[in-house]
């Protein structure tokens, strides 16, 4: 059985500029076009899209109602610093 991963075709515009560094990363490292591409898009997913990412499941979480109060939170972190709660 075959353990590839799932892909989809994808056609994008890229600055000629661009896709001129991207061949010459490509042919430095005898990797492909679409590694090279791909590469740079998991870095970004894991670094501004993971926030992006990240937020978007956040707001989803407090439109369910998934969320702490802020003012209650400070209150204990105020009971906490006064050395009420253990």
């Amino acid at each position: 059985m075959s353990t590839s991963k799932a892909t989809e075709s994808v056609t994008l515009r890229i600055p000629s500029e661009v896709l001129r560094d991207i061949d010459r990363i490509a042919e430095a490292t005898e990797r492909s076009r679409s590694y090279i591409i791909l590469r740079a898009m998991k870095g970004y997913l894991l670094s501004e899209g993971a926030d992006v990412l990240a937020a978007i499941e956040g707001r989803a979480e407090i439109d369910a109602g998934e969320h702490e109060d802020f003012d209650a939170v400070l209150a204990e972190m105020d009971r906490i610093i006064a050395g009420k709660v253990a």
